[in-house]
């Protein structure tokens, strides 16, 4: 598979491209409703074409890749026009391969396992790749393209995909939301957010080397009632913050009782 398409030109496709150019595929196209965004891509990838419509039968692409939100998948695989002998294939996390079914060309899943953000390079060697195709040979042609980006791939069904979504939420989205209230906390006590870096990355680092389950300190997991009373009593003001505090902690203090 080295001729390439590329739907969609979010913050997953402004990375996947240049990475996969970089190893000699041909992104031929690239699809967004938004032309703009579309040109802007392109400017990243030799000889890429930018498109704002979904009818690419002209192409002699091996391989479409679906980098486009999980709500619009459906409706962007009813409408896509693409090479019958093609392989298409979707990023998402959440959807199951199925959401592809009204397609009548071969499917499957690329899934790279990363939180992707606009001005933060990713390394690839370091990303997981989650791979799902209905046949064979297709898994095993996604498999080769995933281990020239890196060497972290992985068969992974849809029911396993959702899980693994799932607990990704966890570990990174609602993690960071926390170091948010963390942040804002410090700012109204005129204290800067760079007074918890060392304390993030060595809770980063013992979670990846011991395991979160043996690394967990703090007052909850001492059983130390009267910090967490005074705790929560700093957040009177913050209700949903306070009501945050107070489940976490009873988790944990349930967990190691």
């Amino acid at each position: 598979m080295k001729k390439i398409i590329l739907i969609g030109a979010g913050n997953v496709a402004q990375h996947l491209a240049p990475a996969l150019s970089a190893q000699g595929y041909l992104i031929q196209a690239v699809f967004s409703r938004q032309q703009e965004k579309a040109e802007l891509l392109c400017k990243k990838i030799p000889q890429a074409k930018a498109q704002n419509h979904l009818d690419f039968g002209v192409y002699e692409a091996d391989l479409l890749i679906l980098a486009v939100s999980d709500d619009a998948l459906g409706e962007v695989a009813q409408n896509l026009i693409a090479p019958l002998d093609s392989l298409i294939v979707h990023t998402s996390g959440t959807q199951p391969l199925s959401v592809l079914s009204s397609l009548r060309q071969a499917k499957g899943v690329f899934y790279p396992l990363q939180t992707f953000s606009t001005g933060k390079k990713v390394d690839f060697k370091e990303v997981p790749f989650c791979i799902e195709a209905e046949e064979a040979n297709h898994e095993a042609d996604l498999i080769k393209m995933a281990k020239t980006l890196s060497s972290k791939v992985y068969r992974v069904n849809s029911v396993q995909r959702q899980s693994l979504h799932l607990a990704a939420v966890f570990a990174n989205n609602f993690s960071n939301h926390i170091f948010s209230i963390a942040e804002e906390i410090l700012q109204e006590a005129d204290l800067p957010f760079d007074l918890l870096k060392p304390l993030l990355a060595e809770t980063v680092a013992k979670a990846l080397d011991l395991g979160p389950t043996p690394s967990q300190t703090g007052p909850a997991r001492r059983q130390d009632k009267k910090v967490i009373d005074k705790h929560l009593s700093l957040l009177e003001n913050k209700p949903a913050w306070k009501e945050i505090y107070k489940v976490l902690s009873e988790l944990i203090q349930e967990k190691y009782s």
